[in-house]
């Protein structure tokens, strides 16, 4: 996982990389941080770069939101390792960082698509179906397939052997992935939504121009969520038979024999969480020491629960807030400065 920093650093830097496919990748340093399969296939997609840099960025941000209130805040550091020692354990929140990842780029790079952000690939025109009296298809619908299949070979191609650690990843990378191919598995990625522009005289809707977007990535964020609070425990399997396949010889089980196989949506993990309460740097644990919380809540942002029992302290922070705000025309907006003091409660 060391690569999104890699891939970040990149995007977000003066030196930004044009749309060539005579682009000297590897001379960047912070493109080293990426296996050679990986750099070949931004060259091999040109103006894919930024769409990835896009997609786990929105993935860190959405990180972020969906464990706001948690121990486990999806910290991120300044270093190679964005997510810190995390992601080289096998626990619940080892999962949903690669599946949120996996999720992040796909969902860029299908939009991107149809955006005519990438040379690689176009618009999906093959998602349309019999049009309307009043509407027609046209625009250009989100190339899922294409973000799909260029996700795996992404994200997939920076993991290395045949341990329990790496099905893991494999699994939950997977998971990130929208699952086009048997009904039955059917997740957030495919309900795709259809959009439509109205054509007519001063903005009546005679005449409509349909096409098919993907969710917004809080939708798929919140799906993921569910399915990191639904996470399988899972063992290292092996069929032991000789006339297996090499990818079907090892595989993963459910801990306890009584359970159901993980479905390719399901996350899994097979390690028990470190301690969120405190800081550790053997395992990269930050803490929850001076986070906000909340004394009336019983859930887990409450000062019980993310305090862990420490207790916490309050104090009073005054804050400034536009208020008042008159529109002028046209077109200014003024407001005033008003400022008032804010309870906040602590983690000691």
């Amino acid at each position: 996982m060391i690569w999104t920093r890699g891939i970040i650093n990149v995007a977000s830097s003066t030196n930004l990389l044009t749309d060539s496919k005579n682009v000297q990748l590897v001379l960047d340093p912070s493109l080293q941080l990426l296996s050679r399969k990986q750099r070949k296939l931004i060259r091999q997609n040109p103006g894919i770069l930024h769409s990835i840099s896009s997609g786990l960025q929105s993935a860190i941000k959405e990180c972020k939101w969906q464990f706001r209130n948690r121990r486990w805040n999806c910290p991120t550091t300044p270093g190679p390792n964005i997510f810190g020692k995390i992601v080289n354990r096998g626990c619940r929140e080892t999962a949903f960082i690669f599946a949120i990842t996996s999720a992040g780029v796909t969902h860029s790079v299908a939009r991107s698509c149809s955006e005519g952000s990438i040379e690689s690939c176009t618009c999906d025109y093959r998602r349309r179906g019999p049009g309307g009296p009043d509407w027609h298809w046209g625009g250009c619908s989100d190339n899922v397939d294409f973000g799909r299949v260029f996700g795996r070979e992404f994200i997939d191609s920076n993991e290395k052997g045949r341990d329990l650690r790496f099905l893991m990843n494999l699994h939950n990378n997977e998971a990130g992935l929208p699952q086009t191919c048997q009904p039955d598995l059917r997740t957030v990625f495919t309900e795709m939504r259809q959009e439509c522009k109205c054509h007519g005289m001063s903005g009546s809707c005679t005449v409509k121009t349909c096409w098919m977007r993907l969710p917004t990535f809080r939708t798929v964020g919140d799906f993921l969520k569910d399915r990191f609070d639904g996470a399988s425990r899972v063992i290292y399997g092996n069929k032991g038979s000789n006339r297996a396949s090499r990818v079907e010889l090892h595989h993963l089980e459910p801990e306890n024999p009584a359970h159901k196989p993980p479905s390719p949506h399901d996350l899994v993990y097979f390690e028990k969480s470190p301690n969120f309460c405190t800081y550790s740097g053997k395992t990269g644990t930050v803490g929850t020491a001076g986070r906000s919380c909340n004394s009336s809540s019983p859930a887990l942002d409450g000062c019980e629960l993310l305090c862990c029992g420490r207790g916490y302290r309050t104090r009073m922070q005054r804050v400034t807030e536009r208020c008042n705000c008159t529109f002028h025309w046209c077109c200014h907006v003024s407001c005033l400065n008003c400022t008032n003091m804010q309870v906040l409660h602590e983690c000691l």
